[in-house]
């Protein structure tokens, strides 16, 4: 039932004091943003917390949502500003370069054209990537955000949104091509 009430609707209701309309919001958006905040941060358990701290900061400064954009958008930027935020704050882990090897998962040759283990080597790809690039393509593909909204949320130009989105691609492709060779070879 709550799908077919519009974020709007369900805005204007937790404007006017109704607590379980935020919670509608927090329960339809809870799993975009925990994946949005997962490919930046790279750590569930940081992942949990930027989307956390996003739903507060959401709740906090709800009656600033305009409307220009879609809910959807409005959230996803904070969600970004808060990641690259705590990304600011923490300090990166340093590893050896084989424990980055050793965290990639052996996809067995006979399962490689199942869908799971085409999404699981692309999951895998991504980790490799810098938070921006990871973020920027979750937007694009996953949450299929056109690239208008992709500069609402990360404050780029178009100009820039296109050339960041083309090299991160390119850099998940060569990524892809490094480490997942013979995987890829039989998706062909």
């Amino acid at each position: 039932m709550n799908a077919t009430i519009s974020d709007e609707t369900i805005i204007q209701q937790a404007l006017q004091g109704q607590q379980s309309a935020f919670t509608t919001l927090v329960k339809r958006y809870e799993s975009y943003v925990f994946t949005l905040a997962l490919r930046m941060v790279k750590n569930p358990e940081d992942a949990r917390e930027v989307a956390q701290d996003s739903f507060l900061r959401a709740f906090r400064y709800l009656g600033d949502f305009r409307g220009e954009a879609r809910f959807s958008t409005w959230l996803y930027r904070i969600v970004f500003t808060t990641a690259l935020n705590h990304l600011r704050k923490t300090k990166p882990e340093i590893r050896a370069l084989d424990d980055n090897f050793k965290q990639i998962p052996d996809l067995e040759p006979d399962s490689v054209f199942e869908e799971n283990d085409k999404i699981i080597t692309l999951q895998t790809a991504m980790k490799h990537l810098s938070p921006d690039d990871a973020g920027i393509l979750t937007l694009f593909y996953w949450y299929e955000q056109s690239l208008d909204e992709i500069c609402s949320v990360t404050g780029l130009s178009l100009t820039n949104a296109k050339t960041k989105l083309c090299r991160a691609r390119q850099r998940l492709k060569a990524i892809l091509n490094s480490q997942f060779a013979e995987t890829l070879k039989d998706w062909r």
